[in-house]
């Protein structure tokens, strides 16, 4: 979870300011209001998540402790890889997120049957990430998705309009999946070097090599 702060700075001479802050991670918004409260000089101090709801430090601090033990700070790659000889598809997905103040990272991939095109089988790499972000407990959040398909992520984010059939399937399903599980999806494409991850699991599916790995990163 990431918010603005807003505060109200006293100077010594009595005159006030209104300053704001970037968005940062809560937790980290709190030690640096813990900072600002200690010089004596602030009138009054609030916070704003990406909603633009307005939080107190006491309203804010508790939620934190609620929502410690869920996944927070998400970002899921997905990349799906067509074989047209045998119209199947292999499907990758990576989530990377933290929980109960540990970082976090799941490894997947599947092979889909009776599919079309490389486009539906990225389409059917995107739905197959959503359910492992239902499996790992996801739930009313923002999620990051980053892919190297331009078609899909401009498409499900409304930037380029999806004039086959097929396709609007899977876009209705998905939307109607993050509706559901309360996930606020921002779509980041990025270059295919970049995706190589989740690249190398779609491969390894159509090979017949299946993964499913959770791993602590950084952890002793």
């Amino acid at each position: 979870m990431k918010v603005m702060i807003e505060w109200i700075y006293k100077t010594p001479k009595n005159m006030e300011v209104l300053l704001t802050s970037e968005m940062m991670l809560a937790a980290d918004a709190l030690k640096i209001s813990d900072d600002f409260e200690r010089t004596g000089r602030v009138k009054e101090l609030h916070f704003y998540d990406e909603q633009h709801l307005k939080w107190t430090k006491k309203e804010l601090t508790k939620l934190l402790k609620e929502i410690e033990t869920e996944p927070q700070n998400i970002v899921a790659y997905f990349d799906g890889g067509f074989d047209l000889n045998t119209n199947k598809a292999g499907l990758g997905s990576a989530i990377y997120y933290i929980q109960n103040n540990r970082e976090y990272r799941v490894r997947a991939n599947e092979v889909f049957d009776e599919l079309e095109t490389n486009n539906e089988a990225e389409y059917a790499a995107f739905w197959f990430t959503v359910l492992k972000l239902e499996e790992i407990g996801v739930r009313h959040t923002k999620v990051t998705f980053k892919g190297d398909s331009q078609v899909v992520l401009n498409q499900l984010s409304g930037d380029w309009p999806c004039f086959e059939d097929v396709l609007n399937k899977w876009l209705d399903r998905i939307e109607e999946k993050l509706k559901e599980l309360g996930i606020r999806p921002e779509y980041s494409p990025i270059p295919r070097k970049q995706n190589s991850e989740t690249d190398k699991l779609a491969t390894q599916a159509l090979e017949g090599v299946i993964v499913s790995s959770k791993l602590e990163i950084n952890g002793k």
